[in-house]
This record gives C-alpha cells, sequence and structure tokens, in this order.
C-alpha cells in the first residue's frame, strides 16, 4: 500500500531524477550550441529544461550569452528563478545586463527575499529602481528595498524576510490555520518562532509539542523559551561560525528593539564560509582581492602585483644583507652553498606556526589568557623541530664537508631560525587580529619575505662569530 502511495504521488519518480547525476560534457555542449542554433526549442525541452537548475545554470557559465538568452527564455518563471540564483556571478553579472528589467523582476518575485537582494545588488543602482519599479509583489519589492540597506556582510544583509511565526498568546487551533497561510510564501519551513504581541522573538516551538497538544492549548504553555539568535549588524562570519559550533540549519535575526527581523538558513552560511576560505586562501598566496580566473589581465596583475613587489623589496633586503657579507662569504664559500637551505625552512616555519593561529583564530579556539600560552608552546615546538633538524645537517655538514665551523653555524642558525619563524608567525596574525585586519595576511609572503631576511641576517652573524 506504502509502495502504491509513493508511486502515485510521484515519489518514485522524484526518486529516479535525484539518483540520476548530470555530468556536463563537451559533445552535449556542442548539441546544446547546435540546437540553439537552429531553434530547435525542442531539443532544449527534452534535454535541458528538466534538469535541477544547478545544472541547467552550470550549462549557462559555459555557453555564449545568445544560447544562454535562448535556453533562459524558455524556462518557467519558478525554474528561472532558481536557475539564476545558481549562475556562477561573474557569468551573471554579464547575463543580467542582457536581460530587460521586466524579466529580472519576474524572476525576482520567484525568489526568496535574500536570494533576490544578491542578484539586484549586482545591477546598478539606475537599473536597480527600474527593476524594483516592476516588480508587481509589493511585499517582495519592500523586502528587498529593506535588505539592500544592510552591509553585504551583515547578518542582515544575508538573511531572508521569509518566515513563519506564532504568537504566544495564541491557542494551537489558531497557530495551525496561520500556519498554513504564512507557509505559503516559505519554501522551507525548519521552525516556527515564537514572538509577543510587538513581534519580539520569545522563543521557537516544538513540532512535537504542538501536534500533541489540544486545540485549546495556548502556544505560551508548549513553546521553548531563550532561543539562539543574533542581531541584525552581526558579521556574517561570525553568523556562520555561530551556526557551525550549535549545529544550526537556521537561526533567527532581530533588530535592536528584539523584534524578529529575518531568519538565515544553512546554504547561506556555507556561502560565507566558502566566500571567506577563498578569500583567506588567495590571501595567504599573495593576492590583495577577489578574482576569477576569467578576469582581465588587468585584474588578475593588480591584485598580484602588490605582494610580489613586497617580495621584491624582500629580495633586495636580503641582497643587502648578503653584500654586506661578502667578504666573508668570499673566504668561506661554501657558507653560500647552504642559504637555500636557511630560507626555505625558515619560511616553511614562519607559515606552519601563522596557519595554525590562523585556524585557531577563525574557529574562536584562541581564549585571550592563552596567547602567552600560545606563544611559550610554539617557542617550545620550535626548539624541538630546530634541534631535530640541526642535528641532522650538522651531521651533514661534518661528514660531508669535514668542517666543524661550518656545521656549528648551519645548526646553530637553524635552531635560531626556527625559534625567531615559530614565534614572528605566531605574534604576527594575533597582531592584525586585534587591529581588525585579516589575519590571513600572515601566512603569505609577509612572514616567507620577513623570515628570508631576518633569516639571511642571523645565518651570517653566527658565521661570522664562529668563524671569527
Amino acid at each position: 500500500m506504502l509502495i502504491f502511495v509513493l508511486e502515485n504521488t510521484g515519489f518514485s519518480k522524484y526518486l529516479k531524477q535525484i539518483s540520476m547525476q548530470f555530468e556536463l560534457t563537451k559533445e552535449f555542449l556542442a548539441n546544446v550550441s547546435q540546437a540553439v542554433a537552429n531553434g530547435d526549442s525542442t531539443f532544449i525541452s527534452k534535454n535541458v529544461i528538466d534538469l535541477h537548475p544547478a545544472d541547467i545554470a552550470e550549462i549557462l557559465d559555459y555557453v555564449n550569452l545568445i544560447e544562454a538568452q535562448f535556453i533562459y527564455r524558455l524556462l518557467d518563471d519558478e525554474k528561472s528563478a532558481d536557475v539564476l540564483v545558481e549562475i556562477d556571478e561573474d557569468i551573471r553579472e554579464k547575463f543580467l545586463a542582457s536581460l530587460s528589467a521586466e524579466e529580472i523582476a519576474e524572476s525576482l518575485e520567484n525568489m526568496d527575499s535574500d536570494d533576490a537582494t544578491d542578484v539586484i545588488q549586482e545591477l546598478s543602482e539606475e537599473k536597480q529602481e527600474e527593476v524594483l519599479s516592476k516588480i508587481t509583489d509589493e511585499e517582495q519589492s519592500s523586502d528587498i528595498t529593506a535588505l539592500l540597506n544592510y552591509e553585504e556582510d551583515s547578518a542582515g544583509g544575508i538573511m531572508a524576510k521569509e518566515f513563519v511565526t506564532a504568537n504566544i498568546n495564541w491557542s494551537v487551533n489558531k497557530t495551525l490555520s496561520m500556519l498554513r497561510k504564512q507557509a505559503e510564501d516559505v519554501d522551507y519551513v525548519y521552525t516556527v518562532y515564537v514572538t509577543d504581541d510587538v513581534e519580539q522573538l520569545q522563543g521557537t516551538l516544538s513540532l512535537k509539542k504542538f501536534l500533541y497538544a489540544s486545540d485549546e492549548t495556548l502556544i505560551k504553555d508548549i513553546y521553548k523559551p531563550e532561543p539562539i539568535y543574533v542581531d541584525v549588524n552581526e558579521p556574517a562570519e561570525e553568523v556562520a561560525s555561530m551556526m557551525e559550533k550549535y549545529d544550526l540549519v537556521v537561526i533567527p535575526v532581530v533588530n535592536n528593539d528584539g523584534r524578529l527581523v529575518g531568519r538565515i538558513t544553512i546554504d547561506d552560511a556555507m556561502d560565507v564560509i566558502k566566500e571567506e576560505a577563498e578569500k583567506d586562501y588567495q590571501m595567504a598566496s599573495g593576492i590583495s582581492e577577489k578574482v576569477e580566473s576569467s578576469d582581465s589581465v588587468w585584474v588578475l596583475s593588480r591584485a598580484r602585483l602588490p605582494w610580489l613587489l613586497i617580495g621584491l623589496l624582500g629580495g633586495i633586503l636580503g641582497a643587502y644583507v648578503i653584500g654586506f657579507f661578502e667578504d666573508h662569504i668570499v673566504e668561506h664559500a661554501v657558507m653560500a652553498s647552504f642559504i637555500p637551505l636557511i630560507l626555505a625552512m625558515g619560511g616553511n616555519v614562519g607559515v606552519q606556526s601563522s596557519a595554525i593561529i590562523v585556524q585557531s583564530l577563525a574557529n574562536n579556539s584562541l581564549e585571550i589568557d592563552s596567547i602567552l600560552k600560545k606563544l611559550l608552546k610554539e617557542m617550545m615546538v620550535a626548539i624541538v623541530n630546530g634541534l631535530i633538524c640541526a642535528t641532522i645537517a650538522l651531521a651533514f655538514c661534518l661528514v660531508t664537508e669535514h668542517d666543524q665551523n661550518l656545521a656549528l653555524t648551519i645548526g646553530v642558525s637553524l635552531i635560531s631560525v626556527f625559534i625567531y619563524a615559530g614565534l614572528f608567525g605566531t605574534f604576527v596574525p594575533l597582531i592584525l587580529n586585534k587591529y581588525k585586519i585579516d589575519p590571513a595576511l600572515a601566512t603569505g609572503p609577509f612572514i616567507t619575505t620577513t623570515n628570508d631576511v631576518i633569516g639571511l641576517l642571523l645565518y651570517f652573524l653566527v658565521g661570522w662569530v664562529l668563524y671569527f
């Protein structure tokens, strides 16, 4: 009986759809391009329209603008809205420019308010006003306008205005009736929020208690008080961290008066985490702004050049250090052979130390009173690793070069460089974080370049002392 019901409700068809994963190939793209060129809407309807919105968006990312328009205009309003949300941001910006204000407005009306706001922010202010004027759903237009007033990287900037609530003084019977009306505008109802008469958030409603309660039971007798929530001005990154910490799939957002104004779902939090991870990775790699491989040569050069110039400056300073000890190097030329070793080990230690601290800061696992303890711990780690590596290098020098002074120079220098790089790599991210600068800067060329200069200086100073 259950199987019969599921089949007749279309559930079996749904299972077949999700079990078949779409794979985009060059041959498929060629067929799509050929179909568009021939005006063959039947092929597109049969092979593209029924795909998942994310798969259709992937196709639009690869085809040209004319082909993308042809496919997009064959989609129904709801599907086109879902696809527009999924298109890569850089591609979407160009694609939106090719659509009329009416077409964009129709898609925005079928999106959640947070997605609609993300899309409309990619338009010029003039185009935004035109699109908003074309939206016939006044509530949707009002929600988008309200969300545009928040900072993009704040809780208000990523929240959605669609949610369901129950008044604390309602009965179960009235609540059920009201929830049915509210749920029409909400795709996914994760939580029912309980508010008072002035819409201040009071708690959440347990579905189990709600279903077991009698019709006359009041919500105030069965709701769960003291909910986890975020302020509308909370940084988006902090919101994502909070949702991760408490394993939440949705979190309510309140304004300064404690009134419920929106909710943030896990997909929005994941977008924030992904964006922050990409930004930190690029910053750690010496790229000063968010770029894509499809960006112009000038944009890519502009993003990379600042840290390349810093690296150039470090190289020049390193050359001056080597030049200062030129007479010493001429007399003991073998020391030059081990310069790459000192530079490589110092850079590695610094990046390792800074990466651990940056990770701790990102996870909020580094307490204020543990900073000194962290520095001491990193110093001990540097000493242990330095002793092991120095012993190996010292033994190698004694066996191959038969030069005791050189072996001691390498050994002592490595320990010194390990300690300096470990402390510097730990200290710098903490300082940057204190002054509200992204500590991911410390894991890139800044640490490496600084360690190169100081490492060379330590190496030659130790050599100068031991040889003279």
